[in-house]
């Protein structure tokens, strides 16, 4: 089982990337799906969620209206949209399944991660 991101890079403040997360070895069409980032010297938090269908999505007070989280079960691949990017976003994003079919901002809840990429907004 591997979730594979992919996407991130350097942007300038104000900026869009696109990131994909691809799952290989089984599917996650029933699961929720999370994105999580890590910036240096700091824990990992929540950034944003999808429900297995994609009906509910759920993300930080930090990204709300900049970041649009999508799925498309046929690919077994999970989205995230990242616009008006600013260098707090700077950060190793993870892409996780979820135990569950809903949605969660419990790291916890979370039991496959993908490898990580690396997200550099400069200002």
């Amino acid at each position: 089982v591997q979730l594979q991101a992919s996407g991130g890079g350097l942007v300038q403040a104000g900026g869009s990337l696109r990131l994909s997360c691809a799952a290989s070895g089984r599917t996650f069409s029933n699961n929720g799906m999370g994105w999580f980032r890590q910036a240096p010297g700091k824990e990992r938090v929540f950034v944003a969620a999808i429900s297995w269908n994609g009906g509910s999505t759920y993300y930080a007070d930090s990204v709300k209206g900049r970041f649009t989280i999508s799925r498309d079960n046929a690919k077994n691949t999970v989205y995230l949209q990242m616009n008006s990017l600013r260098p707090e976003d700077t950060a190793v994003y993870y892409c996780a399944a979820n135990l569950y079919s809903g949605i969660s901002d419990y790291i916890t809840s979370y039991r496959y991660w993908g490898q990580g990429t690396l997200v550099t907004v400069s200002s």
